[in-house]
């Protein structure tokens, strides 16, 4: 009889998928999934539709679109003065969910190990599983969700091969500081690992936030590489376009696994791409204010609820305490989420999803929320909310 192979076999149903079904079963406002309820600017939709007509729909080169990569390359000297090769220093990616996978699969071997913050983006483990490599864990304490020095120099072994970082983080909000990444490149060099970089969140800032890039500090150019997207930024989170850059033989690497997976990613796609990534500066800083009302609005209706939330720096999420605004018969995040959807009508992520069974319990009580909604969305959210008070 065919069988489940042993290397999924553990994954299960993604707890994104088992909230939007259970969302949709009892309306309630979905809060849960970081996926846009609205659409992209629409000088970048049009963009993909002339790209379209303009007969651009057979395969890409596999490394990407010349234009999509140039203006790939473009970005990163206009926001961070980083200069790039675009024939060999970027790689265009299936999202940067592929870009992870195909960068682990690439930079490291079987029985490797690759350091990882918790709570951790839940497609990470299961690339290092897939891939053979074990992950070292180096936990962010709430609610600032800090890392302890010493424990992430801890981490550092003779088989430590990578060191991913996301900031802005996911789920948490966090942007690491400059003295937490000097700290990071410091160790990268003293133990020779390369550092994987998951920026797409960059340019959603709040409060004059700066976001650093891990790869423009002394010493780290020729060993990080730096992952990101247009999803977030630009609202299109179903095109699925991403990109790896860094040092050559980095991108290399990893296109080495990349050829094998997807090959080349959509065509017109990439070419729309391309335009967005060259918008005004005025484009950028609408992102950000857009960005900031929205997480200020439902900042205030979770406290208005009885939530305990502390400020996000970045991102798209809320990480908030629910223990003041849940009955006492709620025990933990999952029970919470359901309790939410069914008598409230709201839906969230328990973040439990993003630790090791054995530390869940470091977010029982907290409950993960959505700020890329549209206002009337929020809105609807905020008058559920304020019911538990009620």
């Amino acid at each position: 009889m065919p069988r489940m192979a042993n290397r999924v076999a553990p994954f299960g149903t993604t707890i994104f998928a088992e909230i939007n079904t259970i969302a949709r079963q009892h309306g309630a406002v979905n809060l849960g999934q970081g996926a846009p309820d609205f659409d992209g600017p629409p000088e970048v939709l049009r963009s993909a539709i002339e790209a379209v007509n303009a007969a651009l729909n057979q395969y890409a080169p596999g490394i990407g679109l010349p234009m999509a990569r140039a203006a790939v390359a473009d970005h990163a000297q206009r926001f961070y003065g980083q200069r790039l090769d675009p024939e060999s220093e970027v790689l265009i990616t299936a999202g940067a969910t592929e870009a992870m996978f195909a960068a682990i699969l690439g930079l490291s071997d079987p029985d490797d190990e690759i350091i990882v913050f918790a709570p951790t983006y839940d497609s990470y483990v299961p690339n290092m599983r897939m891939a053979g490599v074990r992950p070292r864990y180096v936990y962010l304490d709430p609610p600032h969700w800090t890392f302890d020095p010493a424990a992430l120099e801890a981490a550092f072994t003779p088989k430590t091969r990578a060191i991913i970082v996301n900031t802005p983080h996911n789920p948490t909000g966090k942007i690491y500081s400059p003295e937490e990444l000097r700290l990071i490149a410091e160790l990268c060099q003293r133990h020779d690992v390369t550092a994987i970089t998951d920026e797409v969140y960059e340019h959603i800032l709040y409060d004059d936030q700066r976001h650093t890039r891990l790869a423009t500090l002394p010493g780290m150019a020729d060993r990080t590489l730096t992952i990101s997207s247009l999803g977030k930024t630009f609202s299109v989170t179903g095109w699925k376009i991403g990109w790896a850059v860094g040092a050559a033989p980095l991108v290399t690497a990893v296109n080495r696994a990349h050829q094998f997976i997807t090959y080349s990613v959509a065509t017109p796609l990439q070419a729309a791409g391309a335009e967005a990534l060259r918008l005004p500066d005025a484009y950028y800083r609408g992102v950000q204010g857009d960005y900031q009302r929205r997480r200020d609005f439902l900042l205030t209706a979770l406290r208005g609820a009885g939530f305990e939330a502390p400020t996000p720096q970045g991102g798209y999420f809320i990480i908030a305490d629910w223990r003041g605004a849940a009955p006492s018969s709620v025990q933990d995040d999952v029970a919470f989420a359901q309790w939410l959807i069914r008598e409230v009508g709201v839906a969230c992520i328990p973040p439990s999803a993003f630790y090791e069974p054995a530390e869940k319990h470091r977010v029982a009580h907290l409950a993960r929320f959505a700020v890329c909604k549209k206002d009337e969305t929020l809105q609807a959210a905020a008058a559920r909310l304020a019911k538990i008070r009620g």
